[in-house]
């Protein structure tokens, strides 16, 4: 079966607080709801109808089996999961403080993901697919930081698929902020396209004066990146081409619950809209320019609608949800 996504990276159970507004400390129940950035793109590319599949390792326990459970009852096939004995899959509770910024916990046996070797990576059926995404937690540690770059490299200098990367910097799981920037930046040499925050592309060229000097960086050190994307929360998004296309995006007023996964949902909103322009998606790369504005809007309404329920899942994401926030903010 050739795919159209396939994403990988960290895989864990998101034990988000039920009560908005408060601090973990003050958390009196939380929910379950298996997650993981790479995760949550796969879940939100089937949603819109792709065939989408996720890589990753998880313990052979209980939480391991629920995630393989929830992910392919959303449609993603999660046949190539590895689990592994040697360790218990990873928990993270996380609660909304009443800033609206998020409050993580993590409990780690270590990460199964970062165990992720390369000889369990199925590299024949991998290139079946169209797009291939991955994010930074992977690179934190090896093998994981190794079989993510020699499988991304394995797909660009193929041709095979366009590859996508999110930074999605969390200082929590890294020893300090200089390791945090040094191998963050390995995941842009493999990369045809990068979503970024406003705060992390700074953070990372802190050498940079504005987000123009780092993108025109970025573009210059990383020659086969064709798309960079940055988000701005409730501002919207702003993308760069590397043939000098620029256009920005309003973000969309929405009954705002909780942000978790909002970015992921952003992520593959952008992928969707990309692979739906036509089989050679290269190509449609290359030329991107005049798509570009729609494309961010498009991707900005999937980000706004998975902030307006609790957890990484956005169940109510769909094309008709998707269309009627478009149509609603012309």
């Amino acid at each position: 079966m050739s795919l159209d996504l396939v994403t990988l990276g960290e895989a864990l159970i998101d034990l988000p607080a039920q009560q908005a507004g408060v601090s973990l400390s003050d958390a009196s129940s939380f929910a379950k709801v298996p997650a993981g950035a790479p995760a949550n793109v796969a879940v939100v590319g089937a949603m819109l109808g792709l065939q989408a599949s996720f890589v990753s390792k998880v313990g052979e326990d209980a939480f391991g089996m629920s995630i393989i459970q929830t992910f392919a009852a959303l449609g993603v096939d999660t046949s190539h999961i590895v689990q592994d004995p040697a360790a218990r899959t990873g928990l993270a509770f996380v609660s909304v403080q009443p800033d609206g910024s998020r409050d993580f916990l993590f409990y780690f046996d270590p990460a199964r993901d970062l165990a992720l070797h390369l000889s369990e990576i199925d590299l024949e059926w991998l290139e079946t697919t169209r797009a291939f995404h991955y994010g930074s937690i992977s690179l934190i540690a090896e093998p994981s930081r190794g079989t993510t770059l020699a499988v991304a490299a394995h797909l660009q200098g193929r041709g095979r698929a366009v590859c996508s990367y999110d930074p999605n910097l969390r200082s929590w799981l890294w020893p300090d902020d200089s390791s945090m920037r040094e191998t963050a930046l390995l995941g842009f040499a493999v990369a045809d396209i990068v979503k970024i925050s406003a705060e992390e592309l700074l953070f990372l060229f802190p050498e940079t004066q504005s987000e123009t000097e780092a993108i025109h960086l970025l573009l210059s050190e990383y020659v086969n990146l064709s798309l960079v994307t940055v988000t701005d929360g409730s501002l919207g998004s702003r993308g760069y081409t590397r043939r000098g296309g620029f256009a920005s995006a309003e973000g969309f007023a929405v009954k705002f619950v909780d942000g978790t996964g909002a970015g992921d949902a952003y992520m593959a909103g952008l992928l969707v809209f990309l692979l739906r322009q036509g089989p050679d998606t290269h190509d449609t790369l290359f030329n991107f320019s005049p798509l570009l504005k729609d494309a961010l809007r498009y991707a900005n309404a999937c980000g706004a609608i998975a902030t307006t329920t609790l957890g990484a899942s956005p169940l109510g994401l769909s094309d008709e949800s998707i269309t009627a926030l478009l149509e609603s903010n012309p």
